[in-house]
């Protein structure tokens, strides 16, 4: 009699109970749980880092809600870490949650992480952001290669259900074990039999294609490991085991071993200092897409197929239809019932046993989305896989700084969560503004929790937007950052010292100046700001100054709202412009036109910053403006500049109001003489109407008269090399002012007016003089919306002569107030 069934268990075979499972299965975790219920095993040993075993009595705690994992990371190195990911459906989880209810000790019997950490046994699973898989190619049901990529023993090796499900003739491994496992009933027949099976066929398996897979030397380490575990239990507790492990590594732990070969295999091996502990997860993670290798495409669906009681099609179905209504679709239960049955009859003209995904997908397709896969793409995002994120208890192990963070997020009622939400800021608010510098602190360590974003509405400098999403990984990103302090604040002020020295460029340490009045790190930033002034007095390159002026203007307009000194960043902010004036008219002089786009680009933004500047209330030297302007006018007179930035020296002045709109028409005339290239002029063009200077030409005809006048006059063999140009400036208006402008050159741009004129006589709307008594109608009223008069007694306003003030003369500033309102 086996010490499994002297415990009162049916085990029929001899030694330990050996539980071959899929990984994150609904069906295996049931089968688990109902041959652990029979068995009654004295210890429950569970494929996993042993490193974790102080660990497993928090999967009973009240704060534990899975989906969670087991991270572990190498102590001198954070980066180094890797994932056991765990849900409500793992069969994993089933077997840790009953030994504790029972009372029974569980134990990980898995390769200590350790060692897999120090081997960089994560190469073969090694993910975008760095980070490896929690499982190995040999445990994941379904492998990352396609077909035909890799020798058929590593396709085996790396997906063995895929190759049973092959041999049983569906061409899904998902479809193949739902209908051997997934819909099997807890009661239904033996509960060993699945394992059984399972174990004859793995075991067939890999005297075919053993030796053949990649990563099969791994296998057989990690396998000698869970053999000298399992050894050490049964001295323990007897043959009264029941092991949880990946369905392939089953035979390897029937096979017969000596201690001598398994401890040989693991001599030598290379070893780190590691730190475990829990962190949530979420169910995208779990999902193939995700990268993370755990295997499955549908755990919202399978946690469904868990956690229903009965009738899960019936079920599912309903929430399918409801989400769908808060999507305002219009859905009612004759939908639910109609689809019901479609998925029942396909079901049976497929030979399933049970409506599974595919089937409950094509009815919610034909009924609910009527043959649309848009809705279709909603319910696969939220449902079929969605955004559960788990949680863990506060007593779980952590670095000193994901202890302060988490303090942070509760008292600034910033709850982590995995779907992806906007959060708008006021922060002339203390909640707010504390959340801002948290943002942003976690920003510069590389915890890319929120993403800045634009505002929806509203532009004033007190508000922020940003995006969050809680990502499982970023819980590496944290113990990463804890190389640098044990609070946000103290390793954000220790990160952004280290990258001003660390800085490569003049725009990094603006950048970084900017992020400190940010995330609100006074401590760090005479630091930066030493290393500012260092790196400014020795640029000479004038596009790299231009580049690093608007983030240090943007950073003096923070001291308002955050109530940041920037009184230091006043005086350097004003030396790189002065050195910006003196070094870019000789910068911009015989540029290629790639040169010149991206000069039109620094010329812009110092634009912008200079006016910033200007009105910035600290120690800014008079009279910065004008000095711009004139250098302004140095760049739209010179002609060795190229006509991008001519022109668009010559917008700016007009806009700023330095130049007169008949001065711009004499520069844009001589830009535009027939002694200029075309492609010269057509630059100029772009320079002066492009990026929103339609509406310009649209007011102003004589520009458009010049405009098109020079346009008609362009030789045919020069109007094919132009033509890339005017389509580029033009394209960008937007639809109304193009069509505005195209009836305008229908008609005539200037006609009857001349090219000075700028109106057409006969045309309705226009005329070449202000029509006086049809603008006296409307003076009470303009005066009325500026809130000029109060309502009140008084005389009456005569719509014919004008507004009467109390002694009766007419207000001879009526005619001018209405033109200036217009």
């Amino acid at each position: 009699m086996t010490g499994v069934e002297a415990a009162g268990g049916r085990w029929p075979g001899a030694g330990p109970l050996l539980l071959g499972v899929r990984h994150h299965g609904p069906g295996s975790a049931r089968a688990v749980r109902a041959a652990l219920e029979a068995a009654r095993p004295r210890a429950v040993l569970v494929e996993g880092p042993p490193e974790a075993d102080a660990l497993i009595p928090l999967a009973a705690d009240e704060g534990m809600r899975p989906p969670v994992a087991l991270l572990a990371h190498a102590v001198d190195d954070p980066g180094r870490s890797a994932f056991w990911p765990l849900a409500e459906f793992s069969p994993e989880w089933v077997a840790l949650r009953w030994a504790l209810e029972h009372g029974v000790p569980a134990r990980f019997i898995d390769l200590p992480a350790a060692h897999m950490l120090a081997r960089g046994d994560e190469r073969d699973e090694r993910q975008p952001d760095g980070h490896c898989a929690e499982e190995g190619a040999a445990q994941r049901p379904s492998g990352g290669h396609p077909s035909g990529s890799r020798p058929p023993g590593a396709e085996v090796s790396a997906d063995p259900l895929a190759a049973l499900a092959e041999a049983a003739g569906y061409d899904d491994p998902e479809r193949w074990w739902e209908d051997v496992v997934e819909h099997r009933g807890a009661g239904e027949g033996d509960v060993f039999a699945p394992f059984l099976a399972l174990e004859e066929a793995m075991g067939a398996l890999r005297e075919t294609y053993e030796g053949e897979g990649r990563g099969h030397d791994r296998d057989l380490v990690r396998e000698a490991s869970m053999r000298l575990r399992l050894r050490a239990a049964r001295r323990e507790f007897g043959d009264a085991v029941a092991v949880v492990c990946g369905a392939w590594h089953v035979p390897a732990l029937r096979r017969k071993a000596t201690v001598t070969a398994d401890r040989a295999l693991l001599k030598g091996l290379p070893k780190v200092r590691t730190d475990m502990t829990w962190v949530p997860w979420t169910h995208r993670r779990l999902s193939r897409a995700s990268g993370y290798g755990a295997g499955i495409e549908s755990p919202g669906w399978y946690a469904h197929l868990f956690g229903a009681p009965d009738r899960p099609v019936e079920r599912w179905l309903t929430r399918v239809a409801g989400l769908l209504r808060e999507e305002d679709l219009t859905v009612s239960s004759a939908h639910v019932i109609e689809a019901v049955r479609l998925a029942g009859t396909l079901a049976a003209l497929r030979g399933r046993p049970l409506p599974g995904l595919s089937e409950t997908t094509d009815a919610v397709r034909a009924v609910m989305c009527d043959g649309s896969d848009v809705p279709l793409a909603l319910v696969h995002d939220r449902l079929v896989v969605g955004d559960v994120l788990g949680e863990v208890p506060q007593a779980a192990p952590a670095v000193p700084l994901q202890r302060d963070l988490a303090r942070l997020q509760r008292r600034l009622r910033l709850t982590p969560e995995a779907r992806e939400r906007q959060l708008e800021l006021d922060l002339r608010k203390e909640t707010d503004a504390g959340r801002s510098r948290l943002l942003h602190r976690l920003w510069l360590l590389g915890v890319g929790w929120g993403e800045p974003a634009v505002p929806r509405s509203g532009t004033g400098t007190f508000r922020e937007t940003w995006r969050l999403c809680w990502e499982p990984e970023l819980a590496v990103r944290v113990a990463e950052a804890g190389v640098w302090g044990t609070t946000v604040l103290a390793a954000a002020t220790a990160k952004a010292e280290a990258d001003a020295v660390a800085a490569r460029t003049l725009a990094e340490v603006t950048a970084l100046a900017e992020r400190c009045l940010l995330a609100g790190l006074p401590d760090a930033l005479p630091v930066v700001m030493r290393v500012l002034a260092d790196r400014a007095a020795l640029a000479t390159d004038v596009g790299h100054l231009a580049q690093a002026l608007p983030a240090l203007v943007r950073s003096l307009r923070y001291g308002d709202v955050r109530g940041t000194d920037t009184g230091a960043l006043a005086g350097v902010a004003a030396g790189l412009a002065e050195r910006i004036f003196v070094g870019l008219p000789p910068a911009c002089a015989a540029l290629d036109a790639d040169a010149a786009e991206e000069m039109r680009r620094h010329v812009e933004a110092v634009h912008g910053a200079v006016a910033l500047l200007g009105d910035t209330p600290a120690a800014v030297p008079e009279g910065l403006r004008a000095r711009w302007h004139g250098v302004l006018r140095v760049l739209s007179g010179r002609d060795t500049v190229p006509g991008l930035l001519r022109g668009r020296a010559v917008r700016l002045l007009l806009d700023e109001g330095e130049i007169e709109q008949e001065q711009a028409a004499r520069l844009m005339g001589l830009a535009l003489s027939p002694g200029t290239p075309p492609a010269d002029a057509a630059a100029w063009i772009e320079g002066f109407v492009g990026g929103g200077g339609g509406m310009l030409l649209v007011h102003d005809e004589r520009l458009l008269g010049l405009v098109d006048a020079w346009l008609t006059g362009v030789p045919g063999e020069a109007f094919t090399g132009v033509l890339p140009l005017l389509r580029r400036t033009f394209s960008a208006y937007e639809p109304g002012v193009r069509r505005t402008l195209g009836e305008l050159v229908r008609r005539g741009p200037g006609q009857g007016g001349g090219a000075t004129g700028g109106t057409a006589a006969g045309v309705p709307g226009f005329a070449a003089d202000l029509d006086q008594e049809r603008a006296d109608a409307v003076v009470p009223v303009v005066r009325l919306l500026l809130g000029l008069d109060a309502p009140g007694p008084g005389p009456a306003p005569d719509p014919g002569t004008g507004e009467r003030n109390d002694t009766g003369e007419r207000n001879d500033n009526d005619a001018e107030l209405v033109g200036a309102a217009g």
